[in-house]
């Protein structure tokens, strides 16, 4: 079986497409994907997102309703999780912004002998159509440069589209401080530390309007938790490729990082 998490916070506009998306396309690739199930997070809405994601429950696609208090995107993809007991899990956003076939490839990975295989749009053979303002853009390089200080080899840890073995993820999650913006970073830092194999592979995306995630409002903190992060997971020693490596900053790149932020 697999089973998908999705977070999802005041998402009624954009959810209920998705999930009817989602229902079509398990439907159509039964056979290579099997069983699935989805995990819908409601992360503290004021509207309707949650009823509509129960309302979507059917045989053809199962939808788990959870509710999470605490407010963060990282928070609510590790409380759904945290429930699971499938082989692989997965999560995905709640816009549905990274095309599906991404689950095709992902569990062709996983049937490869990969731990960890994620959606990036930097891969090479990806996609993407955005809409981003050049104040997002130039804050998205920026942020890109120095997540690769913490986990080095990752092009891309933001796209929402991550496949793991169910192990690994419950393993990385239950021990995950970062709540925001930013627990991809922390998360991925840890499966590397935990000598998971982590292949990033091309998707097709395209900037879905409706995000919660404000620049001006929350870049500032996202920023920050990359320091708060690095700090965190100084002392844990790290395999890239089966290699052992040092992913954890100098004295002097941490003091840089929190500048930087």
């Amino acid at each position: 079986m697999l089973q998908i998490v999705i977070p999802a916070y005041n998402e009624a506009n954009r959810l209920p497409r998705t999930l009817r998306e989602l229902r079509r396309f398990v439907r159509d690739h039964r056979a290579r994907l099997g069983a699935v199930e989805v995990i819908v997070v409601d992360n503290a809405s004021t509207d309707e997102a949650a009823a509509l994601a129960a309302a979507a429950d059917c045989r053809a696609l199962p939808v788990r309703v959870l509710s999470c208090a605490t407010r963060g995107k990282g928070a609510a993809v590790a409380a759904g999780i945290a429930v699971t007991d499938a082989d692989v899990v997965a999560f995905m956003d709640a816009d549905g912004a990274t095309h599906l076939d991404a689950l095709l490839e992902s569990t062709r990975l996983m049937a490869l002998g990969v731990d960890v295989a994620i959606g990036s749009r930097a891969a090479h053979g990806s996609d993407t159509a955005a809409r981003h303002s050049r104040l997002r853009e130039s804050g998205a390089r920026r942020y890109r440069s120095l997540t690769g200080r913490i986990v080095p080899g990752i092009s891309d840890t933001q796209c929402g589209f991550k496949v793991f073995r169910g192990d690994v993820a419950r393993t990385a999650f239950a021990g995950l401080r970062t709540a925001g913006f930013s627990f991809d970073v922390e998360l991925l830092a840890r499966v590397q530390r935990g000598g998971a194999r982590v292949v990033e592979f091309p998707v097709q995306w395209a900037d879905v309007p409706g995000s919660t995630f404000e620049p001006l409002r929350h870049g500032a903190g996202a920023f920050l938790n990359l320091a708060v992060i690095a700090w965190q997971l100084r002392l844990v020693p790290a395999r890239v490729n089966g290699v052992d490596a040092s992913l954890a900053p100098s004295s002097a790149a941490l003091s840089q990082l929190a500048v930087e932020a």
